[in-house]
């Protein structure tokens, strides 16, 4: 196993354990149908604040499913 190739296989790793902690840390797409039976948290701020995370984590998934997606065929061209 060359230098580059072991570099790579541990880029990807953190890359994978990043992704996977992205995608964990997201609400799910039915909290807004839990939350709104137990009422009290249909306010402006809380919707809109809910959702600047929620986006802002969307986009950092987004970006490094891509990084890692790239990675993953850079380090199969390399091997």
């Amino acid at each position: 196993m060359s230098t580059a190739s072991l570099i790579l296989s541990i880029i990807v790793v953190v890359a994978a354990v990043f992704l996977i902690c992205t995608v964990l840390l997201q609400s799910g797409k039915n909290s807004g149908v839990a939350s709104s039976i137990g009422g009290g948290s249909d306010t402006f701020l809380s919707k809109n604040k809910n959702s600047t995370w929620d986006a802002k984590l969307a986009n950092i998934t987004k970006w490094v499913a891509f990084a890692f997606m790239f990675l993953v065929l850079l380090l199969s061209l390399v091997k």
